[in-house]
């Protein structure tokens, strides 16, 4: 533990005041300023009928003897390796724990970070979106990060993960314990090979408020936000609003019109900011235009013979199955053999009801 006895401090009001925070977080306006408020003050917000008894605590307050786990590290922002993009803002972490070690997290966030984020609910389309782009820009270098959770985020780390790329995960809650379960195996990969961080020092109960407070340190440890798909609600747009307010640039993918899970990507293209298709595109807005290219993947969808590129481009135009890929006279025992080859190539995948869309490698191409 290298945490501070002062930030120590302040794991612990946090953790006593957390059911208020719980509330407050509904509307996440109301909730990030009370995160940026000294100690003092935040009791006298929050403390209500407790605020003398919290006050009498917190004077006599002694550091907790608890340990991390074997695995884990702690610091705050008085330790020299805690993150620079959010040693001076009021609104992040005072500490971290660190599942990775504090030498890889220093090494990790010494290149650009790009937060890929959206919904838990996504669509094969956006899985496949945010695993390409975080597979092409890990092997052009750049750090990917995210949340621990189903959808976006865990196809995010999944393709950063395939290009052996640097990755690191933002969780809600004890880094001792992975939640949610099925995401453990991809946890492992990630401690593995990156780093987890977590706000949370003290073993406590889950707390609702411990998701947005996850995006607000996830945006303002990145350096470009893209948003995949996403609904048009406050916690799945958190990340995006708090990297907007601190004048991070925020990107998105579009997505269907007539789909729920990308309305709120769709309304930040709306209200201007930059579209993402591919790696390309979010290398130059890192590193303006032209100036980095995106690794190539593998297989060049270009080089393909004019037969499967057909396919292909069938395919990514939205005649998804073997029968509207027959429609226009083609044998469909011919477009069978297509797909299977395409797949075999890595750049078709199979998705729900007999649909193929395309793979993380063509989507790079």
């Amino acid at each position: 533990m290298r945490v501070c006895p002062q930030c120590d401090r302040r794991a612990w009001l946090l953790a006593e005041l957390s059911i208020q925070l719980d509330f407050k977080a509904r509307e996440l306006a109301r909730l990030w300023p009370l995160l940026e408020l000294p100690d003092a003050e935040l009791i006298e917000a929050l403390g209500g009928r407790r605020r003398e008894e919290l006050r009498a605590t917190y004077a006599e307050w002694k550091p907790s003897t608890a340990n991390t786990g074997e695995e884990e590290q702690a610091i705050c922002r008085h330790h020299v390796a805690y993150p620079e993009s959010l040693r001076n803002e009021g609104l992040a972490p005072h500490a971290l724990s660190i599942r990775g070690g504090i030498e890889r997290l220093t090494a990790i966030l010494d290149e650009p970070v790009v937060a890929i984020v959206g919904t838990r609910r996504a669509s094969d389309y956006g899985m496949e979106t945010a695993r390409g782009l975080a597979r092409g820009l890990g092997a052009s270098g750049v750090t990917i990060a995210s949340g621990l959770a189903e959808g976006i985020p865990s196809a995010a780390h999944a393709g950063a993960l395939e290009a052996h790329g640097k990755t690191v995960t933002v969780m809600a809650g004890k880094l001792e314990r992975c939640s949610p379960a099925s995401c453990r195996a991809l946890y492992r990969r990630i401690a593995d090979s990156g780093c987890a961080l977590s706000e949370t020092l003290s073993s406590v109960r889950s707390h609702s408020w411990w998701h947005p407070g996850r995006a607000r340190t996830l945006a303002l440890l990145a350096d470009l936000v893209i948003v995949v798909e996403a609904r048009e609600h406050p916690w799945e747009l958190a990340c995006a609003h708090v990297a907007q307010a601190h004048e991070k640039i925020v990107a998105a993918v579009p997505g269907r019109v007539s789909s729920s899970a990308s309305k709120g990507a769709n309304g930040l293209l709306v209200r201007g900011s930059p579209l993402v298709r591919n790696p390309q595109d979010a290398l130059d807005l890192l590193y303006g235009v032209g100036v980095r290219d995106a690794e190539d993947p593998p297989i060049q969808a270009s080089s393909l013979e004019p037969r499967l590129r057909g396919v292909l481009e069938r395919v990514g135009d939205g005649r998804n199955t073997v029968a509207k890929l027959s429609e226009q006279g083609t044998l469909s025992g011919e477009v069978v053999i297509a797909l299977a080859e395409l797949e075999l190539l890595g750049l078709l995948v199979r998705g729900d009801g007999g649909r193929y869309l395309c793979s993380a490698g063509a989507l790079s191409s």
